[in-house]
């Protein structure tokens, strides 16, 4: 029998230490969910390519995919935020939810079935 060690290792080259645990909770959401957010008026990022987002968006989200990203954020660091990109394959949107939450922001959300996911469902979309 092979005995695990309970904690991860990094360490490849130098000493074996104890990697660090990535702790922050964000919540992925249904297309469900995030048409009631969207009714609600919460904030939408779009995190697609130029492209992706010329050829329609969620109604009234920013497009994300930019170097100043963090002036596209509220100062209030409780507004409820959503992210998405194009599809559950897209990891964009995953890693821009991770960055606004290290930032110290509470409610940031994701939303795995992205654009194609909304268009497909039927949800309105708007191009620029």
């Amino acid at each position: 029998m092979l005995l695990l060690p309970t904690a991860a290792m990094a360490g490849a080259d130098g000493d074996i230490v104890p990697a660090e645990e990535f702790n922050i909770n964000m919540r992925q959401i249904s297309l469900r969910e995030g048409e009631f957010l969207w009714q609600q008026g919460v904030m939408f990022f779009d995190v697609n390519t130029i492209e992706i987002w010329a050829d329609g968006y969620i109604p009234g989200a920013t497009y994300f995919n930019i170097r100043d990203w963090k002036k596209l954020l509220p100062e209030d660091k409780n507004t409820p935020m959503v992210f998405y990109c194009v599809n559950r394959l897209c990891e964009q949107s995953v890693q821009a939810a991770h960055q606004v939450l290290e930032l110290g922001y509470k409610e940031v959300y994701q939303m795995p079935d992205g654009i194609y996911g909304w268009r497909m469902s039927g949800r309105k979309t708007e191009r620029p």
